[in-house]
Formats: structure tokens, sequence, C-alpha cells
């Protein structure tokens, strides 16, 4: 199980490794960096973490805000995207009675605080349930517009959704919300470094990302995007000296941000080097990387669905580094707890060293498999995958 791009990583070599999208794969020479960082920091935590972190930080930042097309100023970095998007409902107000629309296919996650909030507020969240499979993006906008109401104040939306792997017709969301003066959450969990970001011109109010996914940094850093206009009303979870700090040299959103008690940042500050390392695997850059990614994903996708003879679930222009295909019946076993796991996911690991995820969708008996593209996959590892299925939903 070689790959030219495999040796950049410290994945098992036993294992075929489908399923980069849960929760990413960081590469050694990275690592190596987050270690000399944490050296670093460990030989005088005081200077480090005192007198050292903010121009870090700064740099760290800078680098990201140019790669997603926003301002310096109005990124932070935050544990995750999970964390992002509760981030920005803890922050805002609601009335009893106000609307807060998502869609199906929100990950459990971030519809769990969005329940959370509702429930606090007395608010109501209110579902658009997407046509699957989907036939156009112009189906997916028409869905939601059509839960939009005079009490409608948020849209949270996937970028790219988990369960799913859709690429959301992001830019026409947005622009609709905002004509109706709505305002647009994005959970960009896959977005960054799997489609290209430009948040300044997308016009969204929030939008949150996953660095450890696609951009393949360490764990443990997503960043924050705030609409400059409302950042005077978004507040971090854990509030710190931030809050009734004199200084007038950074703004008070970058004051709350960038100090929110001890942790370890050099997963942030490992970002720059992912950035480099992974825009310089190919001779294209990251733009070329992520038309690789895509290009593998929507192969693999249309060799599965010919070997298990079903039809892909939604056109090519909504599919990323990610693809579903639909899984023909067969082995029906349920979940057991405690992990809940497909028992056909184990299988496919246990006996067939493959990893993957199995997803019901959209609720039992109906099943997919979500597979991944990054530069270390190869096209034998999805051959192997619809071989031993084709062996186990006998």
């Amino acid at each position: 199980m070689s790959a030219p791009f495999r040796s950049h990583w410290g994945l098992d070599p036993e294992v075929r490794f489908l399923n980069h999208g849960s929760y990413g794969a960081c590469p050694t020479v990275v690592l190596q960096k987050q270690a000399e960082l944490r050296a670093r920091l460990e030989s005088e935590p005081v200077r480090f973490l005192h007198r050292e972190i903010e121009p870090l930080l700064d740099e760290a930042r800078a680098a990201l805000a140019d790669f997603v097309g926003a301002d310096t100023e109005d990124v932070s970095f935050v544990p995750n995207a999970t964390g992002g998007v509760t981030t920005v409902l803890r922050s805002l107000r609601f009335e009893p009675g106000d609307e807060l629309l998502t869609t199906d296919h929100e990950y459990n996650a971030s519809r769990n605080a969005l329940d959370f909030v509702s429930e606090a507020w007395g608010a109501k969240v209110v579902v658009a349930k997407l046509p699957w499979p989907v036939s156009s993006p112009d189906a997916v906008v028409d869905a939601v517009l059509a839960h939009v109401t005079p009490r409608t104040r948020l849209l949270l939306v996937d970028h790219v959704s988990s369960q799913t792997a859709l690429v959301m017709p992001l830019a026409r969301l947005v622009s609709e919300m905002r004509a109706r003066g709505i305002e647009t959450l994005v959970d960009g969990a896959h977005g960054p470094g799997m489609v290209p970001l430009a948040l300044r011109s997308l016009g969204a109010g929030y939008y949150t990302g996953n660095c450890h996914k696609w951009l393949c940094s360490p764990k443990g850093v997503a960043f924050l995007y705030v609409r400059r206009d409302l950042q005077s009303g978004v507040t971090p979870l854990a509030v710190s000296h931030g809050r009734n700090s004199p200084r007038t040299d950074r703004s008070r959103h970058r004051l709350l941000f960038d100090w929110t008690g001890t942790h370890d940042p050099t997963a942030a500050l490992c970002v720059p080097e992912a950035l480099r390392v992974m825009g310089g695997m190919l001779p294209g850059g990251w733009p070329a990387l992520m038309a690789h990614n895509r290009d593998k994903a929507l192969a693999a996708r249309a060799m599965l669905c010919e070997r298990l003879k079903v039809a892909p679930a939604c056109p090519e222009e909504m599919v990323g580094s990610m693809a579903v295909v639909t899984l023909p019946p067969g082995y029906p076993e349920r979940p057991e707890p405690p992990l809940y796991l497909d028992p056909l996911h184990l299988r496919l690991f246990d006996e067939h060293r493959i990893e993957v995820p199995i997803i019901p969708w959209p609720k039992p008996p109906h099943r997919h498999v979500r597979v991944s593209a990054q530069l270390y996959n190869t096209p034998d590892e999805y051959v192997a995958l619809a071989d031993a299925l084709e062996v186990l939903l006998r």
C-alpha cells in the first residue's frame, strides 16, 4: 500500500485510510514544527505566553486570513468549529417566537448548540428538509427559502455537510438571506482547504472552519470569522482579562479572543507551516491540491456507484474532496453501544483494514459510505473498498 505522498504522513501503513474528513491527518514535518514550538514554550513559559505570544499569533492569523480571503482583524483562533458555532450562538440575543433556521443535513453537534440556545430564549428551530437525492444547487436554495418567514433571525448552514458531503450553494444562500435582513452562521468545518474561500466577498456574518481537517494542521485549532460590524456582539466562551483591559493598541475583539486562559497555542502557531507544506505538495499549489482531491473523490464515487449499481446522490458540482455513495440493502444489523458504530464500519476495519465511515441517512436502514480523498490516497484503495463492500453486503 504505497503512494508517492504517503511518506509525508505517519499513517498506519497497514490501514487504507479513507476517512480524512473526520479528523484530518497532519504531515510529520508540521508535527515536528509543533514539537519545536512546545519545547520553546516549556523552556520559558512566562516569556513565551506573556511576551512572545502576541506577535506569533498575529503572524499565524495573518497567514490564515490571507488564505481564506479575510482581513486579519476579523479572524480569531478557536479550538474547533463546534466551539466557533457555539461561541456565536451563545453571544446572540433572541426573543420568544424568533425562528432559527437550519437544514436537516446540519451536523449533530451544531444542531445541539442551536437547540440549546433556542430553548434558553424561547425561540423556535425551523428545519428545512432538503431533497435527497438532490438534483441541483437550486433545489437546496429553494428548500431553504421556503422556510423563511418574518420571524426568521438566523440561518445556520453547513458549507460542506458531514453526513452527505454536499458542497452547499453558500454564496447564493448568504445573498438571499442578507437581502431579507437575515444573517448567516456558516458551519464551515470542512471548508478550508477543500474549497476556495473568499470571506470578504461572501458577506456572511459568521464563518467558522477547522484547520485540522483539510488544511492538515495539528489537532485543536479552528478559526472564527466575524464580520466587522458584528464583532461587538460576539464574546468568546471563556471571558478572561481582555474584557477590562486598559489597552488601546488592539481592538476589544482582539483582546477578548487572543487570550481566553492558559492553553497550548502551538497548533494555531503551526497553521502557516501547514499552509506552506500542503501548498507545496503539487506544482500548482493549493488550487491544484483542491482540484486533485476533488477529481479523486469524483472518480472514486463513479467507480463505487458502478460496482454497487446505485445512482449518484447529487450532481458533480456539489462534490468536493468527499463523496457519499448510497449502499444497497444488505447486512442489516443495527449499531450497538457504546460506540454506536455501524457493524459494517467495524467489519470493514477488522476484516479488511479499511477505515471509512458508514452513515445512516436520512435514517436507518438507509445508509451511505462516505469516502475522503487526500494526496496520500490511491485508486487501488477505493477498489479494495468496493471489493469488500460487495462481499459484506451479500
